[in-house]
C-alpha cells in the first residue's frame, strides 16, 4: 500500500502577516542602529531637532592654572547670553543647558574632553580661549560634527580648515597687523623689540607681527623667544635694554606677560609695551603693577565697557549677575554664545552640519562689532587700539 505523505496548509493570509512583521522588525532594528551610529552633532531622523529635551552645550577652559582668569571670564559670558536666553523660553520652549569643563590649559585634557562630548551627545560647544587646546580638540569635534565657537586668536586654528570651528574675534593676523600699523605709521617708531613666548599663542603673536613690521619697512632690532612656563627673563630683557627700542612689542598670555613687564621696569627699561588681546585684561595690569603697566598699546576688538550703549548694557547685566566688571573675553564668549543660540533659533534646534551652516549665515551685531562669517570661520576682521591709563584701557587718543 503506498502511504501518502499530507503536507501542512499555509494560508495566504498568515504569510503576508508574517511577512510584514518581519518587515517592520527589520526597519525598526535599521532605524536603531542608524540612530546608535550617528555622532552626536548629526541626527539620523530629521525630526530629532523638535525634541522637547533640554539642549545641551558644553563650555570648555581652563578653570585651574595659570590661564583660569580666561576661563572664567569666559564662562561668565557665556552663561550670561544662555540665562537670558533662558529667562525669554530658550529655543522653542526648549532650555538650552550649559556645562562647564576645566580643560586646565592641556591638550590632551582637552583632547579627552572632546571625546566626552561626543559620547554625552553634546550638540555645540563654546571655547576654549587657550588656542593650542582648541587645535588639538578640533579634529574629533570636527569628525563628530560638532559645532566650535572659540576664543582662540592664533593663525593655526584657521589652518584646522574644519568647517566646524569657528572664532569669536579677529585672528592674531589682525590684531597685529592694526598694531604694526599704529606703531610705525602713526607713532613712527622704528627701532622695535620683539619678546614672545613659543607657545601656540606666542608663536601666533611671534609670526602675525613679524610679518606685519617687515612688510612696513621696518625689521625687529631683537627678536627675544621664552618659554610658556619661564620666570625669570632677565637675560632676554637685558638684550633688549641693550638695544634701546622705542617700543617692545609682547606676545605672551597674560600673566607672564604681567611678569616681563614688572622684569623690565627693574631693570631700568623705560620703552612702552604693545600686544594685543593679553595685554588690555586686568590680570596683566595687576600683575605687571599699576605704574610698570603704564602707557601699554593694546590692538583690541573690545577697549571699553564704556564705547556704546551696547557695551554699557552688557556690564550693567554682568555686574548685576557676578558683581565683577566686564572685559573682552567675557564679551567674546557673550557674542559667540548669542551667535550660536540664533543659529539654534533659526534652525529650530538643528545639529550638526545645518548648525554649522546656519552659524556661517549668521549675522551679528555684537560687542565686538559686525560678525560675517567667511568659509575659514573667522567672522569679525576689525581692531581698534587702545593704552592703559591709570589701570584702564581706554581708546587711544
Amino acid at each position: 500500500m503506498t502511504r501518502s505523505t499530507a503536507r501542512p496548509h499555509i494560508s495566504t493570509r498568515t504569510t503576508t502577516r508574517t511577512t510584514t512583521r518581519a518587515a517592520l522588525c527589520t526597519a525598526a532594528a535599521l532605524a536603531a542602529a542608524l540612530t546608535a551610529c550617528s555622532a552626536p552633532g548629526e541626527s539620523a531622523d530629521s525630526d530629532a531637532k523638535a525634541s522637547s529635551g533640554p539642549i545641551k552645550v558644553a563650555v570648555v577652559n581652563a578653570q585651574s592654572g595659570q590661564l583660569s582668569s580666561l576661563g572664567d571670564w569666559e564662562y561668565k559670558g557665556a552663561k550670561l547670553a544662555v540665562d537670558e536666553w533662558n529667562k525669554k523660553g530658550g529655543i522653542d520652549g526648549r532650555k538650552v543647558q550649559l556645562k562647564l569643563f576645566d580643560d586646565q590649559g592641556d591638550p590632551t585634557t582637552g583632547t579627552n574632553i572632546a571625546r566626552r562630548l561626543v559620547s554625552d551627545k553634546y550638540v555645540a560647544m563654546i571655547g576654549t580661549a587657550e588656542s593650542a587646546v582648541t587645535i588639538a580638540m578640533g579634529p574629533v569635534l570636527q569628525q563628530a560634527k560638532i559645532p566650535n565657537i572659540t576664543s582662540g586668536q592664533s593663525d593655526g586654528l584657521v589652518a584646522l580648515k574644519s568647517p566646524y570651528l569657528f572664532l569669536n574675534g579677529p585672528t592674531s593676523t589682525t590684531y597685529d597687523s592694526t598694531l604694526a600699523q599704529h606703531l610705525v605709521n602713526d607713532k613712527g617708531f622704528k627701532k622695535i623689540a620683539m619678546i614672545t613666548n613659543n607657545g601656540s599663542f606666542g608663536k601666533g603673536e611671534h609670526d602675525a607681527f613679524l610679518k606685519a613690521v617687515k612688510g612696513l619697512g621696518v625689521t625687529p632690532s631683537t627678536d627675544q623667544v621664552v618659554t610658556t612656563d619661564q620666570k625669570d627673563f632677565s637675560a632676554a630683557l637685558t638684550k633688549i635694554r641693550a638695544q634701546k627700542p622705542e617700543v617692545i612689542f609682547i606676545g605672551s598670555e597674560e600673566v607672564e606677560a604681567g611678569l616681563i613687564v614688572k622684569q623690565a621696569r627693574d631693570l631700568g627699561i623705560t620703552a612702552p609695551f604693545a600686544g594685543a588681546a593679553p595685554q588690555g585684561t586686568p590680570v596683566f595690569i595687576d600683575t605687571a603693577g599699576k605704574a610698570a603697566a603704564e602707557g601699554t598699546i593694546v590692538s583690541s576688538p573690545y577697549l571699553s565697557n564704556d564705547v556704546n550703549a551696547a557695551s554699557k548694557k552688557f556690564a550693567a547685566a554682568y555686574q548685576a549677575a557676578y558683581g565683577k566688571e566686564a572685559e573682552l573675553h567675557g564679551a567674546k564668549a557673550y557674542d559667540g554664545t548669542n551667535i550660536l543660540l540664533t543659529a539654534l533659533k533659526t534652525t529650530k534646534g538643528a545639529t550638526g552640519e545645518e548648525l554649522a551652516d546656519a552659524i556661517r549665515d549668521t549675522r551679528y551685531q555684537g560687542l565686538l562689532g559686525d560678525f560675517r562669517y567667511d568659509e575659514t570661520g573667522v567672522g569679525i576682521t576689525k581692531t581698534t587700539i587702545g593704552v592703559i591709563r591709570d589701570g584702564k584701557l581706554v581708546p587711544q587718543q
